[in-house]
C-alpha cells in the first residue's frame, strides 16, 4: 500500500477526520476513475453520473474495506461494476441494430465537446464499442489504463490466463474492425 492510500485509510478510520480522508480519496482518484469510466461509457455526462455513483458506493462501504486488497483495485472494481451496470441499463433501451448503434456513436462522439473527433479515434471507439462487454472492460483496463494482468485479475476477480485470452481476442477484433473500416478513416 502506498503512503497516500495509507493516509487516506488512516483518516477515514478516524471518525473525526472521515471527511478529510474521503476528500483526499476523491481528489487522489477522481481523474483516474473518470477516464477509466469514460472509456467504457464514452460520453462525459454518462461518465460523470457513473463516477458519482461510484463515489456514493465507496462512501457507503469504505469502512468495510479490507486491506488485503489494494485501495485502487477496490475502487476500480466498483467503478467497473458501476460502468457495466450503466451499460446494461442503456442496452435495455437501445436499438438492437449494432450498425445503427455504431453510426450513432460516431455522430454523438463528433458532437461531444470533450471528444477530439479525429476519424481514427471515432473508428477506434466504434471498434471497442463492438466488443462483447467483458472483452471491452479488459481491453480498456489493459490498453488505456495500462494496468497489469495481475491488477486486472484482482479487480475483475478472475484468472490472469483468462484475462490474457480475453485481451488477445479483443485486440484481434479491434484490429479486424479497424482494417474493415480503414476506407472510412482515410476517406
Amino acid at each position: 500500500m502506498n503512503n497516500n492510500d495509507a493516509r487516506i485509510l488512516m483518516l477515514i478510520n478516524d471518525d473525526r477526520r472521515f471527511e478529510e480522508g474521503f476528500s483526499l480519496l476523491v481528489s487522489s482518484y477522481q481523474e483516474k476513475l473518470y477516464w477509466h469510466i469514460r472509456r467504457m461509457v464514452h460520453f462525459h455526462e454518462d461518465a460523470d453520473d457513473v463516477l458519482q455513483n461510484t463515489f456514493i458506493k465507496v462512501f457507503k462501504h469504505i469502512k468495510g474495506f479490507k486491506s488485503d486488497s489494494r485501495l485502487y483495485t477496490w475502487l476500480y472494481r466498483i467503478a467497473s461494476n458501476e460502468s457495466i451496470n450503466h451499460l446494461q441499463k442503456q442496452k435495455k433501451h437501445a436499438s438492437t441494430d449494432l450498425g445503427a448503434h455504431l453510426t450513432d456513436l460516431g455522430e454523438r462522439l463528433k458532437a461531444d465537446s470533450y471528444f477530439d473527433a479525429e476519424q481514427a479515434q471515432i473508428i477506434l471507439a466504434q471498434a471497442i464499442e463492438s466488443l462483447p462487454e467483458k472483452q471491452r472492460v479488459v481491453f480498456n483496463m489493459r490498453y488505456f489504463d495500462e494496468l497489469s494482468y495481475k491488477d486486472i485479475a484482482e479487480i475483475l476477480e478472475t484468472s490472469v490466463g483468462a484475462l490474457k485470452a480475453s485481451f488477445h481476442h479483443a485486440m484481434k477484433k479491434v484490429e479486424s474492425y479497424i482494417t474493415d473500416n480503414i476506407d472510412y478513416v482515410e476517406g
